[in-house]
């Protein structure tokens, strides 16, 4: 039997990693990404979802789906959105599993604008500036909360 659900959201322009500025983001694509967590969430038993998406709404209405569908636990790299979008924020807000938010960059190290982040007056827990291995790191607070 599946111990927890989790999905994992990756916000706009996360489809070009590996090759969109890889002295910021690395040389790792989001297929990797995917890869190394659905592979560790299937040692621990746990179902995963992984989506990407440009696009606002398709963000805002797989969050909707997740507060009906069991999933226990959500992941998001909100990317730019995480200084633009309240829609976003509201979204999680109304969702009541665990909410890990991760960056690749430290965005703290970056330009101001991209230190305000509306998805971390949800978020359980931030993870910034550790690469693709921020994702394994969020996956495993997570996979502990659900073993509690």
């Amino acid at each position: 039997m599946r111990q927890g659900k989790v999905l994992v959201l990756h916000g706009p322009n996360l489809n070009l990693l590996g090759s969109r500025q890889p002295e910021i983001y690395g040389d790792d694509t989001l297929e990797d990404v995917n890869n190394l967590l659905r592979e560790k969430a299937v040692m621990a038993g746990c179902d995963i979802t992984c989506l990407q998406s440009n696009h606002e709404g398709e963000l805002i209405d797989a969050i909707h789906a997740a507060r009906l569908d069991g999933t226990q636990a959500i992941i998001i790299n909100p990317a730019a959105y995480t200084h633009t979008s309240v829609a976003i924020l509201d979204a999680l807000n109304a969702f009541d599993g665990q909410v890990i938010e991760v960056h690749l960059s430290n965005v703290h190290k970056r330009e101001t604008f991209r230190h305000h982040s509306y998805v971390s007056l949800r978020a359980d827990g931030v993870i910034a500036g550790l690469g693709i291995q921020g994702y394994r790191a969020a996956l495993d607070a997570v996979l502990a909360a659900l073993a509690e």
